[in-house]
């Protein structure tokens, strides 16, 4: 029986370790920080989970942690620590990790260098420039004649991404982002390109450095108000499998798009080993890729974890050991909403009680991502802080269970889209 150790605070990470106690290899998960979601006591089928007050960036006190605690394998959930190279660090103490190294991780972590890499290895995207100055990228700007995108070279938390609709409004962007308001240094450079048009899927995959097995292709909800209106979030809900990639489209993206890739980061030396994340446009002219991440997107995780058959560990250690030949599926769908604070993706309050939670029914997951006890209340601790998720056989009915598992919860100040999964 195997020990395995998350690190990571979210809704994604909470997602992981829930996957990861129902491997029949698993006899106990740690979650390194956690949040009021991840610790629970063990039943049949499912191993015990426990908090861990260490933060990611403490990387020695994670391994002194691991060592202690017979951990066999450490999953990394988000991109800040891969970027910062807690892969390299963790490996060279000898354990045994999943995420990509501080250089794959660099298709998530530069922009510029996941544009440049798919220049040179020929895999699908828009036009685009890349500048460090103010005054060269205003200047480009103004000379297209097309939309365009801007976008933040480093992480910006899922937030990097701008549309403006004139030259005046791109330049007093632009401005603010070479100032260092906006963006801070993941803004000292920008990545300017065409703006593509069509329908946005997420496609992941797991890899362990030659193979890539894809999940099912997943739709995030950016914008925080229905009908993708208002600000741009961390993402307000997704739902798996989407209706418009068929099987044989899948086969053809992990073609050309996902094995080039991987290939392409062996070839420079960047073995790929961990998730791959591609967001993708189908656009009139075939498919393109948006961006690459190097680890499962959030709310995505919550999306696609319900439906694996396989054994999660099972299938984390394969990619590690470069033995990955398999995974398994369910039929069916499954939808997740998030519930946020008021004000979320701008400021917001935390410390406020949250109720209901016991009162959703067994067969509906909640994920907590911004939560935290308090006098053992729990209360919101974030911006995003739960996703309501369901699996069903369609996707509609998987649509209508998290909806009603919404209903159960409050929080004062409670908002969510109400459209997930209405363009499926």
């Amino acid at each position: 029986m195997s020990r395995v150790l998350v690190v990571g605070f979210g809704g994604r990470e909470h997602a992981l370790a829930w996957a990861l106690a129902r491997s029949p290899e698993v006899e106990y998960v740690f979650v390194a920080p956690g949040n009021a979601g991840t610790a629970w006591a063990g039943r049949a089928g499912f191993a015990p989970s426990k908090n861990v007050p260490i933060q990611p960036g403490d990387v020695p006190a994670l391994i002194d942690f691991a060592r202690a605690n017979g951990v066999d394998l450490v999953v990394i959930g988000a991109e800040a620590p891969i970027a910062a190279g807690i892969t390299d660090q963790l490996s060279a103490a000898g354990l045994s990790v999943f995420a990509p190294t501080q250089a794959a991780g660099e298709i998530e972590s530069s922009k510029a260098f996941a544009k440049d890499f798919m220049k040179r290895h020929g895999i699908p995207t828009a036009e685009y420039g890349v500048f460090t100055d103010y005054e060269s990228a205003v200047a480009y700007v103004r000379s297209l004649e097309k939309p365009f995108v801007i976008k933040a070279d480093g992480l910006a938390a899922g937030k990097g991404v701008l549309l403006p609709d004139t030259g005046d409004e791109a330049a007093a962007i632009l401005w603010e982002i070479f100032s260092g308001d906006l963006f801070g240094a993941a803004g000292d450079k920008v990545i300017i390109e065409e703006r593509l048009t069509g329908r946005e899927v997420s496609l992941l995959a797991f890899s362990d450095g030659e193979t890539v097995l894809p999940m099912p292709p997943a739709r995030d909800h950016k914008r925080i108000h229905d009908g993708d209106q208002g600000a741009n979030t961390g993402g307000m809900g997704a739902f798996a499998p989407v209706t418009d990639l068929s099987a044989d489209e899948i086969a053809h993206i992990t073609r050309t798009i996902l094995e080039p890739t991987v290939r392409g980061m062996a070839a420079e030396g960047r073995r790929y080993v961990g998730v791959l994340y591609a967001g993708l446009m189908l656009t009139p002219d075939g498919v393109r890729v948006l961006e690459f991440n190097c680890r499962f997107g959030d709310p995505e995780a919550q999306a696609i974890l319900p439906l694996l058959d396989s054994s999660l560990y099972a299938v984390l250690s394969a990619c590690v050991d470069g033995r990955l030949t398999s995974v398994r599926w369910k039929d069916g769908a499954c939808a997740a909403v998030v519930l946020a604070s008021a004000g979320y993706p701008g400021l917001y309050s935390k410390g406020l009680p949250i109720s209901g939670l016991e009162r959703v029914p067994e067969d509906i997951l909640v994920f907590h991502a911004g939560t935290t006890r308090k006098d053992g209340q729990i209360i919101t601790a974030g911006g995003r802080v739960l996703a309501v998720t369901a699996v069903a056989d369609s996707l509609a009915l998987a649509i209508t269970r998290a909806y009603e598992g919404v209903e159960y919860i409050h929080f004062d100040g409670m908002q969510f889209r109400r459209d997930i999964g209405s363009k499926p």
